[in-house]
């Protein structure tokens, strides 16, 4: 087989990937989920939806730029077009597969920019750290602003979460902390003892790596702007829910508050569940409860931003597989020897 019907072949099969992706997030629902979505398809003001998906949009282009900021420290000057595609490609691998996206980003950012993969992993390490802390203050403020309505609510909801061994998640937290620790420590034992195995100095090298993007956050120029599209990133996550309760009328009486509540335990469900398929409306709509919102009108508004968000990352994921090669002026070949 040729070398262009091979390359040929391995961006047919990439995009078909994709496409199967579609497939499978509808599929996946049941006949009840079918007719839910359905529902909130039908009754939903499109107009009130333009708004969501400009502000989704504007939260992606803006981690984007962040991404930027943290590369800049390492030496590395890549074109936001590129991070934005990769940022898009990252979101539809990761709604099939939890965490594959990280890599995948890294890895497309490698071929086209001609970054070191390590590197790049050690600076999306920073920002997920920086938006675990983030949504653990966001929840601190969401409690504190509504003290009667969601502090039941969410002991109850962390209680599920600790499953059936009854160990309370801070000691999970702990345990998965200390074994992580146990990890690095046998790979540094391993690394001083057999120096100069190649398999072993491969992944010396890469952890090695992964600490440089680390220090990334250290010799950042711009604090203030990584701070403020943080800032920006997760006020138009807010926004996206607030608004998007104006589209339908069971939440149109919503505001602020409960749009507070329902971001706090959605994004719970984008981490459980890849993509938060199935998960995301179930939680949207038990939250919503709280609020008086009736369980149908709850779970069509999970299905509607679920939806909304889901498609978006489809569409736009596909398309910045589609035009990658040709924003860097390389053809499919080139692109994917």
């Amino acid at each position: 087989m040729s070398k262009k019907i091979f390359s040929a072949l391995q961006y047919i099969i990439f995009l078909g990937g994709g496409l199967l992706l579609v497939w499978w997030q509808l599929h996946s629902m049941t006949d009840q989920e079918k007719i839910d979505f359905k529902y909130a398809i039908a009754h939903t003001n499109y107009v009130m939806v333009i708004p969501v998906v400009l502000m989704s949009l504007a939260s992606h282009f803006s981690r984007s730029m962040r991404w930027k900021l943290l590369l800049e420290p390492l030496g590395y000057n890549p074109m936001l077009k590129n991070l934005f595609a990769v940022t898009m490609a990252g979101y539809l691998a990761n709604s099939a597969v939890p965490r594959l996206g990280e890599v995948l980003k890294c890895t497309l950012l490698s071929k086209y920019e001609k970054l070191k993969v390590d590197n790049l992993i050690g600076s999306i390490l920073i920002e997920r750290t920086f938006d675990l802390i983030t949504y653990a203050f966001f929840i601190v403020i969401t409690v504190l602003i509504q003290v009667n309505v969601m502090s039941n609510f969410l002991q109850i909801k962390l209680a599920e979460m600790t499953g059936k061994t009854g160990i309370p998640i801070w000691v999970k937290g702990f345990i998965a902390l200390g074994l992580i620790a146990i990890f690095v420590f046998i790979l540094k034992t391993i690394a001083q003892r057999f120096p100069s195995n190649t398999f072993v100095s491969r992944v010396n090298n890469f952890m090695l790596g992964i600490a440089k993007g680390f220090t990334a956050i250290k010799n950042l120029k711009n604090r203030k702007a990584f701070l403020l599209h943080t800032l920006f990133i997760w006020s138009m996550y807010l926004l996206q829910i607030y608004i998007g309760f104006k589209a339908m009328e069971g939440t149109a009486n919503l505001g602020i508050k409960a749009a507070c509540s329902v971001l706090t335990m959605s994004t719970i469900a984008m981490i459980l569940t890849p993509g938060g398929l199935g998960v995301f409306p179930l939680l949207v709509m038990q939250t919503l409860v709280v609020y008086a919102v009736p369980e149908p009108a709850g779970k069509a508004f999970g299905f509607l931003i679920w939806g909304v968000s889901t498609g978006l990352i489809i569409v736009s994921g596909l398309i910045s597989l589609l035009v990658l090669p040709y924003m860097n002026n390389k053809n499919i070949d080139n692109a994917l020897l």
